[in-house]
């Protein structure tokens, strides 16, 4: 199994920490870089330290805010990271196939529990098939 960073801010809090427990369960090792509490934060600062550690540990990253939005910008400043948002498994898992994406982002307020779980699933279930959708992916580096 591989490697994957969880990074959330307080309104992420308590769904990245099922997600950490639901990888656990599933045979990954999990590196997470918090928050760690519903105490008001920002998610920038969480954001910007998931994605250094997904680059620095050549990992996937699983980032929670209150829609996925926010904490997916501040994650696709980092040149090499493709954070995308999803609320529905199709997303997840041609993100994985066709774009490379390496950082999944969701919104707590969006997605309930069941739901976040078959995110994960589709996304750490499929993979780069690269081929025509390398150059595509070349690309995105400016």
């Amino acid at each position: 199994m591989s490697t994957i960073v969880f990074a959330s801010d307080h309104a992420g809090f308590a769904l990245k920490n099922h997600l950490v427990a639901y990888a656990k369960g599933l045979g990954h090792a999990c590196i997470d870089v918090g928050t760690s509490s519903e105490s008001s934060c920002d998610y920038p600062d969480f954001g910007h330290e998931g994605a250094r550690r997904v680059l620095a540990e050549g990992s996937l990253g699983i980032f929670v805010c209150g829609s996925g939005i926010g904490i997916s910008i501040a994650a696709n400043r980092h040149p090499g990271i493709r954070a995308v948002v999803c609320s529905e498994p199709f997303s997840a898992e041609m993100s994985r196939r066709h774009n490379d994406a390496n950082v999944l982002c969701m919104g707590a307020r969006v997605v309930g529990v069941g739901l976040a779980e078959k995110l994960v699933d589709a996304f750490l279930g499929a993979s780069f098939e690269g081929g025509r959708h390398a150059g595509r992916v070349e690309k995105i580096e400016l």
